[in-house]
């Protein structure tokens, strides 16, 4: 049995070293120049394998995604439909995680932004500030990672809400579910989160006419978005046109429909944009290598994959 890594843009070596010290007795093979006998190959962890990679490992038994999403796997054509595919859902990535939410919220919130710029002009504005309970955020997406933030945002004294496909109890969160729900829990937005996965029904969600329905009514004057989920989910020109329209005061972007973000988009040189380089939870290769050899352990015992994908939802 043969273990096999499927990373194109990412440093193999150091995902090979990792998983060579968390799991010493496996066998790590590299695609595509460390293959040897591809029938050996009974599992492989995988971010956007070329096309046909995975079609043609013949007795491969389960897919890893070496992330909380699957679309990079997913957008393989060829990918076979009768394998099991497993996402990384690891405390280590939801921590890093909601440390980014907690702090762009927070950036937001305190204003940092006006703060630093009034240090560069050397310009002492003691403008007023507000407290969290008068700042109401609302995540879209509330599976393990948007509820941690949850939690974490609610214990600083925000009012948080979320907003999923079904009804979450979660102590001192407001739950909104369905597309039934989705104008009154923007309406109540100040702030608004996207952790949601990238499938068909999430594409292009944060719109200019969802901006449009978020609260005006909030202690910034205009809303703010922060997008951590996919770049899918956000139509660029649309909030451009928002911030430039005064209906959105500012933006923290981590994702993009295309990554790298080209240089000649405007989203970098906007005043009221902050772009980070999809940053937001990295992955620590020998945390998510431990992981993923857990999995696999799991497997060979006959037991249930740790978080199995449903293909027809995309997470």
């Amino acid at each position: 049995m043969a273990f096999l890594f499927i990373l194109p843009t990412w440093p193999v070596d150091v995902w090979t070293a990792a998983m060579k010290k968390v799991a010493p007795d496996l066998d790590v093979r590299v695609w595509p120049d460390r293959m040897g006998n591809v029938a050996d190959i009974e599992y492989c962890a995988a971010w956007l394998p070329p096309p046909g990679v995975v079609k043609s490992l013949p007795n491969l038994k389960v897919i890893m995604s070496l992330g909380a999403g699957v679309d990079a796997i997913l957008k393989d054509p060829t990918l076979p439909t009768d394998i099991p595919i497993v996402r990384v859902n690891d405390p280590d990535l939801t921590g890093r995680m909601t440390e980014y939410i907690v702090l762009h919220v927070l950036m937001h919130h305190r204003q940092q932004r006006r703060i630093d710029a009034n240090q560069k002009r050397k310009v002492w504005d003691s403008f007023p500030t507000h407290a969290a309970k008068d700042l109401r955020v609302g995540i879209m997406g509330m599976g393990v990672m948007g509820t941690d933030s949850a939690l974490k945002l609610r214990d600083i004294g925000f009012p948080v809400a979320g907003w999923s496909r079904g009804r979450k109890s979660i102590p001192g969160v407001e739950s909104f579910a369905g597309a039934e729900e989705f104008d009154a829990f923007l309406a109540r937005t100040d702030v608004l989160v996207s952790l949601l996965p990238a499938t068909p029904d999430t594409d292009g969600i944060i719109n200019r006419a969802a901006i449009r329905k978020l609260a005006r009514n909030g202690p910034l004057g205009a809303p703010v978005i922060i997008n951590a989920g996919r770049g899918r989910q956000q139509v660029d020109a649309d909030i451009i046109a928002a911030l430039d329209a005064g209906e959105l005061l500012a933006a923290t972007l981590d994702v993009f429909a295309t990554e790298p973000l080209p240089p000649d988009s405007p989203l970098w040189t906007h005043p009221r944009v902050t772009v980070t380089p999809h940053c937001a939870a990295d992955s620590d290769p020998e945390t998510i290598c431990a992981y993923v050899a857990g999995n696999i352990r799991r497997h060979q015992r006959g037991e249930k994959l740790d978080n199995l994908v449903d293909r027809a939802r995309g997470y």
